[in-house]
C-alpha cells in the first residue's frame, strides 16, 4: 500500500499482507538494527482497514519479539466480529515461525448523536522556529532518516541530560514523514511512536526505553503537514514505565490519542522481549 514510511503488500489472499523490513523502518545499533515498533502497529491497522473496508476507531499492539532485516513480516488479518457499524479485528504478525506481535483492534463509523472537543493543543512555536532534534552532519539512519523532528520542548539529545528529571514530565515535538503528509491511520501510528523518546527528558538521564504495548485512539483524520506530539511520561517504576501523547493537526485540530508501557534498561535491547 501506499505509504511515505512502510511498503505494505497485498497478497492473493486479501486476508494475508507482507510487510519488507528495510533498514528505513528501523532502529537500534548499525550493527543489529530492529523493526520499530510504531510500524508493527501502522502495518496492522492498515491491513486491518484495507481488509475491513473500515476506519480504525482504537488498536493496541502486543510486543512479543524483535523483526529483524532482511525479513519479511507476514500479518494476518481475522475479522470475528463485523456488525451494522462495528468491525472487531485482530492481526498476527509474524516472521518465519515466531509472532513478533499481536494487535486487535475496533474499526467502523456510526451516525453521530453528538459532536464535542474538550482538549486544546499547547501553545507552541511554527515547526520552521524549533531546533531540529538531528544536526545535518549527524550521521543517522533508518527511521531517523524518514522522519522531520523539531523540538518545541524537551531535552532530546544525551548531551542535554544532566541526571534532573524533569519537573513534569512532558516533551513537544513537531513531527512529519520527509517524503509526503501524514495522510493516513499508519503514518499516526508511526510517529506516536516517539513517545519513548520523552522517558530520557523526564528522568533526567540516559536510557533505553523499549515498548511493552502501543495503543492508538482515532479521534479524525486531517490534512496537515505536521503534527504536534504532547507527550507525558506520568511514572517510572520497577524498571517500568508509562507515558501517553495526544497529536494536533498543524492547525491545533486533535487527531489522536495514545499510549504506551515500556520496558528501561541501561544497555540496548538485544533479545526478544521478556
Amino acid at each position: 500500500m501506499s505509504n511515505p514510511i512502510f511498503d505494505l503488500r497485498p497478497t492473493h489472499n486479501p486476508h494475508r499482507w507482507l510487510l519488507p523490513i528495510t533498514e528505513k523502518i528501523c532502529v537500534g545499533r548499525k550493527t543489529s538494527p530492529f523493526m520499530l515498533g510504531g510500524v508493527g502497529l501502522a502495518a496492522s491497522v492498515t491491513a486491518l482497514e484495507q481488509t475491513s473496508g473500515r476506519p480504525v476507531v482504537w488498536a493496541t499492539a502486543q510486543y512479543l519479539s524483535f523483526g529483524r532485516p532482511p525479513a519479511i513480516v507476514d500479518l494476518d488479518v481475522s475479522i470475528p466480529i463485523n456488525g451494522a457499524f462495528t468491525t472487531q479485528g485482530r492481526v498476527i504478525a509474524h516472521v518465519a515461525d515466531q509472532e513478533i506481535l499481536t494487535v486487535v483492534a475496533a474499526l467502523g463509523e456510526r451516525p453521530s448523536v453528538g459532536e464535542g472537543l474538550w482538549v486544546e493543543a499547547p501553545d507552541a512555536p511554527p515547526p520552521e522556529l524549533c531546533r531540529q532534534a538531528f544536526a545535518p552532519d549527524d550521521e543517522i539512519a533508518g527511521i531517523l532518516e524518514t522522519l522531520d523532528v523539531r523540538i518545541v520542548q524537551g531535552r532530546f539529545r544525551s548531551e542535554q541530560l544532566d541526571g534532573t528529571p524533569s519537573p513534569d514530565g512532558r516533551m513537544l515535538l513537531w513531527i512529519r514523514p520527509r517524503k509526503a503528509p501524514p495522510r493516513d491511520t499508519g503514518s499516526l501510528a508511526v510517529i506516536a511512536d516517539y513517545l519513548p523518546s520523552a522517558v530520557c527528558h523526564a528522568l533526567g538521564k540516559f536510557v533505553y526505553a523499549t515498548s511493552l504495548d502501543n495503543t492508538l485512539r482515532m479521534i479524525r483524520l486531517v490534512q496537515t503537514e505536521w503534527i504536534l506530539c504532547d507527550m507525558h511520561i506520568v511514572a517510572a517504576h520497577g524498571g517500568f514505565a508509562h507515558g501517553s501523547l495526544r497529536m494536533f493537526s498543524f492547525e491545533g485540530e486533535l487527531m489522536a490519542v495514545g499510549s504506551q508501557s515500556m520496558i528501561l534498561r541501561a544497555k540496548a535491547p538485544m533479545q526478544a522481549i521478556a
